[in-house]
């Protein structure tokens, strides 16, 4: 169960990290708050914090039920990957944001697979 706290902490630390680079969008692309439009590429730094703050209520509830119905260990494992999947997501849609399928679907797989799996294994336990 460590190896699951300390992946969830470093998404945390990643969202966080994302946020403060829409702090420096802000003003590198002189977008002042509260101002959510403006510049293109400040826009695509937004949208990749929100849509990561879209994305981690889905997370953390995967990584806790699979690490308590399946796998802690494969739940960390997928956890790297959603983290890792973040980092892919965050450089392709900065660079285009038409690009971001990969890293998009390193983000969103690993989710489905925990939510199933914990569904599965849960099921399991009621009819055995």
């Amino acid at each position: 169960m460590d190896l699951v706290i300390i992946v969830v902490v470093l998404a945390i630390i990643q969202y966080i990290a994302f946020g403060f680079l829409v702090g420096w969008a802000r003003g590198k692309y002189d977008c002042p708050a509260p101002a959510t439009t403006g510049n293109e590429i400040f826009e695509r730094y937004n949208r990749v914090h929100m849509n990561t703050l879209e994305q981690i209520p889905a997370f953390l509830s995967a990584m806790f039920l699979y690490s308590h119905t399946g796998s802690p260990n494969v739940a960390a494992g997928l956890g790297i990957v959603f983290i890792v999947g973040r980092f892919v997501y965050l450089r392709s849609y900065i660079a285009d944001p038409k690009s971001r399928g990969i890293g998009f679907g390193l983000t969103t797989l690993p989710v489905l697979y925990m939510l199933l799996g914990s569904l599965f294994f849960t099921a399991r336990n009621m009819l055995a």
